[in-house]
């Protein structure tokens, strides 16, 4: 349990996909300027990084593993992000119309987000179980979830502000990323230190 615990937070903290190992930065920067449809990326991210996590775990360990065809996995593994991207999107259309409509053009890229196929080859490269695996996820997803909200809320506010104009629009947000994601690194080293 304890060990679970450590994943679980080192995902969302530590090791924040976003914020820490830079993975997943467009629907970061391109969907984090209204609370709401951060909100709406950051779930829908958790959900398909949890069901990608739930098929490719089994298709790699029972079929590309034992057959010698590790090397496929990044190709399986988008396919079956895709399909539950599509899914996403068809019940996003049809039971939330206006959250699909803020998401955007970013909605159909979280199938090449690089934070929900790293996930998928991070429990593969972490030799993580299936329960660890599926841990890892839900906390890469609220991760995720986490840095978006935060930064929704730190673009609010940079809104109100005045900013010299030659650091408008992209700079400044660049800026305030950084600022925030340096935020993450006091996390380093805590999460072992409170379970010893």
């Amino acid at each position: 349990m304890k060990e679970l615990l450590i994943i679980l937070l080192g995902a969302v903290l530590v090791n924040n996909f976003v914020l820490s190992k830079f993975l997943g930065i467009c629907p970061f920067l391109g969907v984090s300027k209204k609370l709401d449809s951060a909100t709406g990326m950051g779930i829908a991210v958790t959900f398909v990084m949890l069901m990608a996590t739930v098929f490719t775990y089994p298709i790699y360990r029972f079929v590309l593993l034992p057959n010698g065809l590790t090397y496929l996995n990044t190709l399986v593994f988008i396919l079956v992000i895709a399909t539950f991207v599509q899914l996403v999107e068809v019940i996003l259309k049809k039971f939330i119309p206006a959250l699909h409509k803020s998401l955007g053009i970013y909605l159909p890229l979280i199938t090449t987000n690089c934070a929900v196929l790293g996930v998928t080859l991070l429990n593969v490269q972490e030799d993580y179980n299936f329960i660890q695996s599926i841990v890892n996820s839900l906390g890469a997803g609220i991760g995720f979830l986490l840095a978006m909200v935060l930064f929704a809320g730190v673009r609010s506010k940079m809104e109100n502000c005045d900013v010299l104009k030659s650091f408008r629009g992209l700079p400044i947000t660049l800026i305030a990323a950084s600022i925030v994601s340096l935020s993450f690194i006091g996390f380093t080293g805590v999460i072992e230190g409170l379970f010893r």
